[in-house]
């Protein structure tokens, strides 16, 4: 079992290029976080498109193409971080040319809609970074924001989650992925799904309704996703909704019973995803999972 490839770790001086394959940003929205990242010691470049509009998206596809195809190609940019989610990327994918960027790769972070270009990434074997985004920066408890510098400048990530009664407990090591599990379902069947036996999956999602949510883990189990994974962490699953007639199920029963005739390590209500707190995480790295009865961490 090997990494993915990893990009190379960032430098104080070096040009980080920021996008949006997905929904529209004003400027204003992304204060902060440039301030944050000139912090750092980076030098910030803005896509030619990324404040444009056309309906809900940071411009046409072929505006939102343009602008992440060039940050893929341009060599002064050593890093990629999608200014915001909400729907787009996968709209986009198969018009993109990865060829230079497999021959260069760089860190390319965000996550949410993001999803889908970052298992278009583990297709390539190549490293990337499930991460806030600059729309989120105001409102991020710290650790979301240093998680994701750490990753950037290639620093030592290590992390400890509070146990939870629902845990499965056990050990696994494995390539981390994962991400939203709208997104995860969304890319089966196309060139940007991939393999789950032998990986530590994660998932997370917001704002959909517990029946979507059974019917999504079905499609993942139904799929062959489930039954080979080393391991599972559930992350935030905020904001659900319910039908007039409940449904009658938590996410966690929901969850149980996808899993329930399996026998790898689960662990729930991991910092991950739609929070405040969204630790970064290395999609394509090898860590290791313990679950165990007074404490988790995930170690890479």
């Amino acid at each position: 079992m090997k990494d993915f490839i990893s990009p190379p770790a960032l430098q104080k001086g070096q040009t980080i290029q920021l996008i949006s394959t997905a929904r529209k940003i004003t400027k204003e929205d992304i204060l902060i976080a440039i301030n944050i990242f000139e912090s750092w010691g980076l030098k910030i470049k803005i896509g030619k498109n990324l404040f444009n509009e056309s309906g809900q998206f940071a411009g046409t596809d072929e505006q939102r193409t343009e602008d992440l195809q060039n940050a893929l190609n341009d060599p002064e940019t050593s890093a990629i971080i999608c200014a915001r989610g909400g729907y787009g990327t996968i709209k986009i994918l198969d018009s993109i040319d990865f060829n230079q960027f497999i021959k260069n790769p760089k860190w390319i972070s965000g996550f949410s809609d993001v999803t889908a270009l970052h298992t278009h990434l583990q297709k390539l074997n190549i490293q990337s970074i499930h991460s806030t985004m600059p729309i989120c920066f105001d409102t991020d408890d710290a650790i979301s924001i240093e998680s994701l510098r750490k990753i950037l400048f290639n620093e030592e990530i290590k992390y400890y989650f509070s146990p939870n009664s629902l845990n499965r407990t056990g050990f696994c090591e494995g390539i981390v992925i994962g991400g939203n599990l709208s997104l995860l379902c969304n890319v089966i069947g196309t060139e940007s799904d991939i393999n789950y036996d032998g990986k530590i999956l994660f998932i997370e999602d917001t704002d959909e309704y517990l029946y979507h949510l059974d019917r999504m883990w079905v499609q993942l189990k139904r799929a062959g996703k489930l039954k080979n994974i080393a391991g599972l962490m559930v992350g935030q699953f905020s904001k659900l909704q319910d039908n007039g007639i409940a449904f009658g199920k938590t996410i966690e029963e929901i969850i149980f019973e996808a899993v329930k005739e399996y026998n790898f390590p689960i662990c729930y209500n991991v910092p991950i995803g739609h929070s405040n707190e969204n630790v970064a995480i290395p999609c394509g790295r090898i860590a290791t999972l313990s679950v165990q009865e007074t404490e988790v961490s995930l170690i890479f």
